[in-house]
């Protein structure tokens, strides 16, 4: 990023930064579908393959329109490196393995994502690295898990899908008073409404598939730090095993990042709305919002985030009968698991999202049965409410 651009803000930011422009002198990033590069000669590809000369060499690992996505998102988020993923997942996958090694333990919240809790432990587990679980909103609880071992410290804040929080700044001066990472999901905020960088993290972790892209097209990741770790063992994980972004891809998300400050302030203009109304109706038993002054950790939320953000969830009385009556009573939302799109989505956390966890592991996580989530889109608020009130009644 060059001086000028530091000076830019982050809608901005999302607008401008990292492009390039070709000889043709394009005003929209072009997308290069090309797989390898052509060298002027043979010293040319040998000084590219040895990291002498900075330039393209195959498009798993070195892409103009991938490396422009990167750019604009690390500016954005405040880091030095961005590598950008196939997946969300790719991306906690190509953090852990590339900075990771056998032995090695890890201190994580118990509110997270299924798929993440599966990777960590049968995955991760039986190459060797250990996870342990703690409360998310406990940092005495995380200080105490940490052994020797313990090399990374991982969260999700707001959590998913009971928008649970972290102190990103109590749980950075914890990891690094011990020597270690902490990685914060960065998800459900992105950099518009949260930026971990500056409250101590280390490294960021996006699933790029939600917020960033904002209308459910492509899947994709990303991974932003310092270029010590993030360019480091991340992107030497990446060049090796190829869990690479498609240009077509990038480009998408290129287009979701020049939006993206309009949209995470409609997306929470309408999450708010729809928080206080559920609060309000009588078949619902309780919201998780981090925007109710009802939420336990509303104060931490005004100081660490710029705005509660789009998602939240709720839980109805009557478990999961109930629960799945107001989902499929439902016409305008849709039924899915997907979130941070501009359509409002709905799903049943126990049987979808975190559906592979065990009944225990589910418990100690706090999802129950009568749980919904719904990411609010931005359909207009009144239908939405209108939609959810056949199920739930009128109240």
């Amino acid at each position: 990023m060059n001086e000028e651009q530091q000076s830019w803000r982050l809608a901005t930011l999302g607008v401008r930064a990292g492009q390039h422009r070709t000889g043709e002198r394009e005003h929209a990033e072009p997308i290069f579908t090309t797989s390898s590069y052509v060298f002027s000669s043979a010293a040319e590809a040998a000084a590219r393959f040895s990291g002498e000369q900075p330039g393209n060499i195959y498009s798993r690992f070195t892409n103009p329109t991938v490396r422009t996505f990167e750019e604009r998102l690390a500016a954005m988020e405040g880091g030095e490196r961005c590598v950008a993923t196939a997946s969300g997942m790719a991306a906690i996958l190509a953090t852990c393995l590339g900075l990771l090694q056998a032995g090695d333990e890890i201190v994580s919240s118990r509110s997270l994502f299924g798929s993440t809790v599966v990777l960590f432990n049968q995955y991760l587990g039986k190459l060797g690295i250990r996870t342990h679980y703690v409360p998310l909103a406990d940092p005495a609880a995380w200080e105490a898990a940490i052994t020797p071992r313990t090399r990374m410290l991982f969260l999700e804040t707001p959590s998913n899908p009971l928008t649970e929080l972290g102190d990103i700044a109590a749980l950075a001066e914890i990891a690094h008073r011990h020597g270690c990472w902490l990685v914060v999901d960065n998800c459900f905020c992105t950099p518009i409404l949260q930026r971990p960088l500056a409250l101590g993290a280390d490294i960021v972790i996006h699933s790029a598939t939600k917020y960033i892209d904002g209308q459910g097209r492509c899947v994709g990741g990303a991974v932003v730090g310092s270029e010590e770790v993030v360019g480091g063992g991340v992107y030497g994980f990446l060049r090796t095993a190829g869990p690479s972004m498609s240009p077509f891809n990038a480009w998408v998300f290129l287009k979701g990042l020049e939006t993206l400050a309009v949209r995470m302030a409609a997306h929470t203009q309408n999450a708010q709305r729809l928080a206080e109304w559920l609060e309000r109706h009588p078949a619902v038993a309780r919201v998780h919002y981090p925007g109710l002054p009802s939420h336990p950790q509303y104060d931490l939320a005004r100081r660490q985030q710029q705005g509660p953000g789009g998602i939240l969830s709720f839980e109805v009385h009557g478990g999961r009968e109930a629960a799945w009556r107001v989902i499929d009573s439902t016409r305008m939302l849709s039924i899915t698991a997907n979130l941070g799109d501009a359509r409002t989505t709905i799903t049943h956390p126990a049987t979808t999202t975190h559906g592979r966890l065990s009944p225990e592991e589910r418990e100690a996580a706090g999802i129950s049965e009568g749980l919904i989530r719904v990411a609010v889109g931005l359909e207009d608020i009144e239908d939405i409410q209108a939609d959810l009130s056949r199920g739930l009644g009128e109240g």
